[in-house]
């Protein structure tokens, strides 16, 4: 295996800042259609080959403050990841304190969690059976972020939290073997042009809108990933 191997990318179409070409903001559903696995949605995908270097025995160049992510080694306590109550009764406790010692937060508060499990050829990627996400994106915008707090954290807090500086991480770990197949792919922060790359996108859920960054192709882009990620392995990611 190269330690820089190559791989396909989807990403947003780089034509216009504000394409579809009708001029209206992009837009991506969350629930997708359970016969095709395919989201409703107004982008326009493109792929592109591009090269990931394998960061094993490099770990460290890369952290949150410098590339946008950080890996690290801890186990986890709760191994199962079947069941969600039990994920958030044993393994939400321990995700905290695993983050806070790891960036120094005085707080932490986990909002939600997606078990993926990659299942070839079967199309169906409702909630219950999210599968690898196939294209290049950020999770959240800086609007909602801010959204994020006041929806997750009491109102009486949120005023105040705001003032302060606060982060989305998330907590990303294979969960029952070394992920070889479709290994999570990151791209370093410091080779992306936030003003360029980056077109906020509506993710529509069936009750609200939250917001996402769909992303251009960039030839400079450094895409970075760390193969055989085991269980006992994790990466924090800044959003």
């Amino acid at each position: 295996m190269p330690s820089t191997p190559s791989a396909t990318v989807r990403h947003r179409r780089g034509l216009l800042l504000h394409s579809p070409e009708d001029g209206s903001k992009p837009y991506t559903h969350v629930n997708s259609d359970p016969a095709t696995g395919k989201r409703r949605t107004n982008i326009k995908q493109e792929s592109h080959i591009v090269e990931i270097e394998n960061l094993r025995g490099k770990e460290d160049s890369v952290t949150l403050d410098t590339a946008g992510f950080q890996f690290g080694r801890e186990a986890a306590t709760h191994k199962a990841f079947t069941n969600d109550a039990a994920v958030e009764a044993e393994y939400y406790p321990e995700s905290i304190e695993l983050v806070k010692k790891f960036t120094g937060a005085s707080r932490a508060v986990i909002f939600d969690h997606t078990i993926r499990r990659r299942r070839p050829g079967e199309p169906d990627d409702s909630p219950q059976r999210r599968q690898p996400v196939p294209q290049a994106h950020v999770d959240q915008t800086a609007a909602a972020a801010i959204a994020r707090v006041h929806r997750h954290l009491p109102p009486t807090d949120a005023p105040a939290l705001l003032q302060r500086r606060f982060q989305i991480i998330n907590l990303w770990r294979p969960i029952s073997h070394a992920a070889y197949d479709w290994p999570l792919a990151l791209c370093d922060f410091r080779s992306v042009d936030y003003k360029g790359d980056l077109v906020a996108t509506d993710l529509v859920y069936e009750d609200r809108k939250g917001e996402t960054n769909s992303v251009k192709f960039n030839p400079n882009h450094k895409w970075k990933y760390l193969r055989g990620m085991e269980p006992d392995e994790f990466v924090l990611i800044k959003w």
